[in-house]
């Protein structure tokens, strides 16, 4: 969508801000007439955005125009060690390349990799740094496919939440952003709306406003928290228990809502034979509330109507953070919540939206690569051994013994000699921080990053390549917190030689010679690809059957089916359809696990790495390495404008005033932070914002401390009990003034 005032040299322009958040905000884009943006504001017709974007989004314009950034491919200089490089040397270990000259030296390397060892070991590495469909996954899926490139486990943020969510579930809906608005209660629960979910805030303060009250569950004081009416700072991995002593007395009281669960539920004798073992003592012991707490939440939320629940991803980045998932998850199905309008909850919206991914990633091609069949599957949360594995690496395990890598995370194929990075930073992101930069830093590894910045990536990289942002392409984006349809229109030029990820794929796919014309489809192509739309000018995708590409072209939003009429038939999800469950009900007992020899009823066991844990005797803190507010991930990192919002907790460690004095520690004091795994130097901030026990510091570049390292350097690649994702807040540390 494109508007312009015929004596205005200005021009509007509908986007989409493709970063990883659940509002995917609608952006309008001012143009002035040399071609530069010049404005960036909230689409006010869009009813989530509603007119207003966030901190971090609404500097924008500092991130596109950022001096820093890479404008042209750039090769590593010959003689240059892979390594840490200073913040403002990088461009002195690479030399200027022609787009020509890179893809025909990238291509033939490739080739030569695939030839020495295999296709296998050649491994892509992304993530979300954009969610557009097309540059997340559509023209790259299509090249690694047909080159039988390893494929990527995409498990790093959200996968241990999503597959719990639907074991009990089946798909991931929720109750829509604007109905938070009607709710009279609402549990966040690891959830810091206010600082990454801004969107939201506004429903949840009429909300207020109309007599309802905001509990935050969280270890963590946030933003959110510090606005609460109830702030439970439960223990870090201690979440199901809470769900379980909840439920034990939602059922001992009869709380529950039986027709409810008759009609729409599977398993609840054998859930409430479960819940009755977690009495609310045994869940204060666990959690660090007392009893009485225990059963005031559990009967507030109970019986207040409607009552809804934002769960976020926090919860399930720890070791038993899946079946933390499922517990909770379950909770608005045994109260009948999702009955109300403005009741439920909510993870992610996400399986509302049925794309085409079918035609957007040819999983076919892999039929012509040279394995003539799909690739093996690498997980993304376990890079360190990826890289390292073959080549004898060895880990120190937090309980101090050596720890060899037993698992095959390879799955028996070739050492991985050739990585291809885009849309993520894993030099910064990835968890096991010392064992991921020794796999980068190995000779024999080839390695591209296509970035908009030097990072803590590109310091091992053989060659950079030059991205773009969301205003420098088109793409099509749906959101997992909103149920809008959404196109992005390319609203400015890239600056320099910056091109987006389908140009670069696309290219590179030519220049190695495969001949298939799905590699020379063009952005408006894939997305009516995307859309999958039929002879009649409208998708074939279920609920998007009233969208055609020019209507979206002209309105840039719109919801979809079954969110066109909210006031006058809203949608509750999980009320009268049947599940994609094995049982087509909600599911409180899962055969499915069963089958697999996994309990099927949620449960609580402590993190091997927590208080309760053996580690505990040599690392007594529990260790929370958050992500901070005001970046997304490591994204906005390197902008002064976002460090300066930062600034009262960039590169410090906060402390409870009990564990700082038992170590002698003051405000302000270099303090080390270590484990087996390594350690970090970071200023102390004793501030109360963690319960005594815990520490906590923020995601940063490594380019950014003093020692070249970032948090990640204390985590670990174990995996979580479900889904297989991360375990970044399953981390024992000990601190000591430095």
């Amino acid at each position: 969508m494109t508007a312009a005032v015929a004596t205005s040299p200005f021009r509007v322009v509908h986007t989409v801000c493709s970063h990883d958040c659940p509002d995917s905000c609608a952006v309008l884009v001012t143009v002035d007439d040399a071609g530069r943006a010049v404005k960036l504001q909230g689409d006010p017709s869009q009813p989530v955005t509603q007119g207003f974007l966030c901190g971090k989004v609404a500097k924008y314009l500092d991130r596109v125009y950022a001096p820093q950034r890479i404008l042209y491919p750039l090769r590593r200089k010959t003689g240059v060690a892979k390594g840490p490089l200073k913040r403002g040397e990088e461009h002195d270990a690479f030399e200027q390349v022609t787009w020509d000259e890179a893809l025909s030296a990238i291509a033939a390397r490739l080739q030569q990799v695939s030839d020495a060892y295999g296709p296998e070991s050649i491994l892509p590495y992304s993530y979300a740094g954009t969610i557009g469909l097309l540059g997340f996954g559509s023209m790259d899926r299509r090249f690694f496919h047909r080159l039988g490139g390893s494929q990527l486990d995409r498990t790093i943020c959200s996968e241990a939440g999503g597959v719990a969510w639907n074991l009990v579930y089946g798909k991931k809906l929720g109750t829509p952003t604007e109905d938070f608005s009607l709710a009279k209660l609402i549990v966040a629960w690891g959830a810091n709306i206010h600082g990454n979910n801004i969107h939201l805030w506004p429903m949840v303060e009429q909300a207020r406003r109309n007599g309802a009250r905001l509990i935050v569950i969280d270890p963590y004081k946030t933003r959110t928290a510090a606005l609460a009416d109830w702030h439970i700072a439960i223990r870090p991995g201690t979440d199901a228990a809470l769900a379980l002593g909840m439920m034990h007395v939602i059922l001992r009281e009869g709380f529950e809502d039986r027709a409810y669960i008759d009609q729409m539920t599977h398993g609840i004798a054998q859930l409430s034979e479960r819940a009755r073992e977690y009495t609310p003592e045994r869940a204060a012991a666990w959690t660090g509330m007392t009893a009485a707490e225990v059963e005031q939440l559990a009967r507030e939320y109970a019986t207040t109507r409607p009552a809804a629940l934002r769960l976020n991803y926090g919860v399930q980045r720890s070791q038993n953070g899946g079946t933390a998932v499922r517990a909770i998850a379950m909770l608005p199905a045994l109260t009948g919540a999702w009955k109300y309008r403005g009741g439920g909850g909510a993870l992610s919206t996400s399986g509302a939206f049925a794309w085409n991914k079918r035609e957007l990633e040819r999983r076919d091609l892999a039929l012509d690569s040279p394995l003539g069949r799909e690739a093996r599957v690498v997980n993304m949360s376990v890079l360190g051994q990826a890289l390292n594995q073959g080549i004898g690496s060895r880990e120190q395990g937090v309980t101090g013994s050596a720890v060899e890598h037993d698992a095959d995370v390879l799955s028996g194929g070739p050492p991985v000699h050739a990585l291809f990075v885009y849309n993520s930073n894993p030099g910064a992101v990835a968890p096991n921080h010392n064992a991921v930069r020794r796999g980068l830093a190995r000779t024999d590894l080839f390695t591209v990053v296509h970035d908009l910045f030097f990072n803590d990536t590109t310091d091992y990289a053989d060659y950079v390549l030059p991205a773009t942002t969301f205003l420098e392409h088109t793409d099509i984006q749906g959101a997992y917190g909103h149920y809008f349809v959404q196109l992005s229109n390319q609203a400015i030029e890239p600056p320099g030689e910056a091109r987006s990820n389908v140009w670069l794929f696309s290219q590179l796919a030519q220049t190695m010679g495969f001949t298939e014309s799905c590699f020379r489809d063009t952005e408006e192509q894939l997305v009516r690809q995307a859309l999958a739309i039929g002879l009649d000018g409208r998708s074939k995708n279920p609920g998007m059957e009233h969208i055609s590409f020019e209507d979206l072209a002209e309105r840039g939003h719109i919801p979809l089916a079954f969110h066109r009429e909210p006031e006058s038939a809203p949608f509750l999800p999980y009320t009268s359809e049947r599940l994609p469950t094995p049982s087509g009900k909600i599911e409180f007992y899962s055969a499915a696990l069963a089958a697999q020899g996994q309990d099927p009823l949620p449960g609580f066991t402590a993190p091997s790495e927590s208080r309760w844990g053996e580690g505990a005797k040599r690392f007594p803190l529990e260790f929370l390495g958050r992500k901070a507010d005001n970046y997304m991930n490591s994204t906005f990192a390197n902008l002064d404008g976002h460090r300066k919002m930062e600034a009262r907790t960039s590169q410090r460690l906060e402390m409870h005033p009990t564990d700082a004095t038992a170590r002698g520690i003051t405000d302000g004091d270099k303090v080390r932070v270590w484990n087996d795994r390594g350690e970090i130097l970071l200023t102390a901030l004793v501030d109360g914002r963690v319960a005594e026990g815990v520490v906590a510091g923020r995601l940063d570049w490594a380019k950014f401390n003093d020692g070249g390292v970032n948090v990640n350097a204390l985590t670990s690649e174990r995996l979580t009990d479900v889904g297989a994702g991360a375990t970044f807040y399953s981390v024992l540390v000990e601190v000591a003034k430095a």
